[in-house]
């Protein structure tokens, strides 16, 4: 495995685990539940093929996640990198809000903790910028749980270059985790700029397109009922057809490589900065060691040219969420 640096000095593994889908059932469901057991292995060949990067939220589940994660690197924590997130308020096990007050994050942070079995976050994200509270104010309380040694380092996610801006002045923030792959590119104008301008890290979530730009879905009817990506607009009935065109460009590279189209899709991203960490999501272990292996694939100029020219920013058909998650983004 290869290692890179994100902001402040903080060394992850080139590729990390996104955990979000290993659950067996909850809020976001891609596929088939997962089979826990199968996830928590998944864990453990990923810790033995030199990942250390490993990335849950209390969302997830919610809370769930995160107990899942915790119970797999019991005895295995040194030398990991965990990071997790708050932002949302909750009823019971029900969203009713966005919160980023220094209280929230302080009560997030205790339960994390809690359910991750560990002493120290070292990555703690605002999940989604709250607008009623000032960004200075939320990183302000963060940084009071870095002091207490409760967290390492700070992080935001899908915050606006503004954003970035003003809570870089005021606190130290080692990494944005924001939506980005071939198919979603709008960070590029923008937004890479403002987290090089200030030594922020930058971390893609759904680098392989909720698994689309890995080839193997082609229709919607290959999506189960319950599946989260059924509300995606790029997988609509008028937008899936027009977005196929740029898996069949990564599998033409893929195919010249011969790698997978995923392999081909997180070497890209490798390649557009050495500040770039990508997460893919997974439950599997083939899934994972396939994912791992894009640490290895080197892209060409051809290669990267003919991605450029079937996926242009702003190219893709359909944005990338529904009406009220747009909303919540790039704020």
């Amino acid at each position: 495995m290869k290692y890179r640096k994100l902001g402040h000095g903080l060394e992850v593994s080139a590729i990390g685990i996104g955990c979000m889908p290993m659950i067996k059932s909850g809020n976001i469901l891609y596929g088939e539940a997962a089979d826990l057991d199968e996830s928590t292995r998944t864990l453990h060949r990923a810790i033995d093929l030199g990942v250390t990067f490993f990335d849950t939220a209390e969302l997830y589940g919610p809370f769930s996640n995160e107990g899942l994660l915790g119970e797999a690197i019991r005895g295995k924590r040194d030398g990991l990198v965990i990071a997790t997130k708050f932002g949302f308020r909750f009823d019971g096990n029900e969203v009713v809000g966005i919160d980023g007050s220094p209280e929230n994050a302080r009560r997030a942070c205790e339960g994390s903790l809690r359910r991750l079995g560990i002493d120290t976050i070292d990555l703690f994200y605002q999940h989604r910028v709250d607008p009623s509270v000032p960004i200075e104010e939320t990183v302000g309380g963060m940084m009071d749980l870095v002091k207490e040694g409760k967290v390492r380092h700070i992080a935001l996610s899908e915050a606006g270059p503004d954003t970035i801006r003003r809570a870089a002045k005021v606190a130290p923030i080692t990494a944005l985790q924001s939506e980005y792959s071939i198919w979603e590119r709008d960070v590029e104008e923008e937004i890479l700029a403002a987290c090089r301008d200030n030594g922020v890290g930058f971390i893609p979530y759904s680098p392989l397109g909720r698994g689309f730009l890995a080839g193997t879905i082609r229709s919607r009817d290959e999506l189960p009922e319950n599946d989260w990506r059924r509300n995606d607009p790029r997988y609509s009935e008028e937008n899936l057809p027009a977005n196929l065109a740029i898996v069949d460009a990564i599998a033409g590279v893929a195919a010249r490589h011969g790698v997978s189209n995923a392999q081909i899709a997180l070497a890209w991203l490798l390649a557009q900065g050495d500040d770039i960490v990508p997460i893919p999501g997974t439950k599997r272990r083939a899934t994972m060691e396939d994912s791992v292996a894009a640490a290895d694939v080197t892209l060409t100029a051809d290669d990267l040219a003919a991605i450029d020219a079937a996926a242009p920013r702003g190219g893709t058909s359909g944005p990338r969420y529904g009406e009220r998650g747009m909303r919540m983004v790039r704020l």
